[in-house]
């Protein structure tokens, strides 16, 4: 077995028990947590699966993974903290036109 195997084995069961803490986490923070998690243990299996096929150009889209996952994780975390995603430019201007 090689060792790309054995990594990527140990990376879906690291991804299964941060499903598990995402089903069963007392908070939504918790949730958000693990969500993220597996994200960027998503994001390592697909190298992962790169390199094991021969294709290292997969770390491109592993890179675009991970940027979507970090403003994805952003954009929850504001919305649970504002209850919105708008930003300050949006509002009003206190009368100014």
């Amino acid at each position: 077995m090689s060792v790309y195997v054995v990594a990527a084995i140990a990376i879906l069961v690291s991804i299964a028990l941060a499903l598990s803490r995402a089903l069963m986490g007392p908070t939504a923070y918790d949730r958000i947590l693990s969500v993220n998690a597996i994200g960027t243990k998503t994001v390592l299996l697909i190298s992962v699966v790169g390199f094991m096929n021969g294709r290292p150009d997969f770390l491109d889209l592993a890179i675009v993974y991970a940027l979507m996952n970090f403003i994805g994780t952003l954009a929850v975390l504001k919305y649970f903290k504002f209850g919105s995603l708008r930003t300050g430019l949006s509002r009003s201007s206190g009368g100014k036109n």
